[in-house]
């Protein structure tokens, strides 16, 4: 990043085309901005900032690009308090029947 610092703008720039779209992820991509402003230990902290860009980069494209369930459910249980990262962790109050529906195979 600090040698080539125009890929964070990239990277800003697509995971902000879904700015507005869902208010754990527009809060994901503030975090992960003002992690990137403290330059003293941005070093000690890189594994862990990474790992929160390909979350971000993972919400940003499943809201604008997958299913609306899929897209909130992700975004509530992997961008939003701290469920996790085990399969299934996911919060009360998510539509999961489309999800559920999306899983099962469908007999012919």
């Amino acid at each position: 990043m600090a040698k080539e610092p125009q890929t964070v703008e990239a990277f800003f720039a697509e995971v902000r085309a879904a700015a507005g779209a869902d208010p754990h992820l527009d809060a994901a991509v503030a975090d992960v901005e003002a992690s990137l402003l403290d330059l003293d230990t941005v070093q000690v902290r890189a594994r862990r900032i990474v790992e929160r860009m390909a979350l971000v980069l993972q919400g940003s494209l499943l809201v604008r690009h997958g299913h609306p369930a899929v897209a909130d459910a992700f975004c509530a249980s992997r961008l939003a308090g701290d469920w996790g990262a085990a399969f299934g962790t996911l919060p009360a109050g998510l539509d999961l029947a489309p999800i559920i529906d999306r899983a099962t195979p469908k007999l012919g």
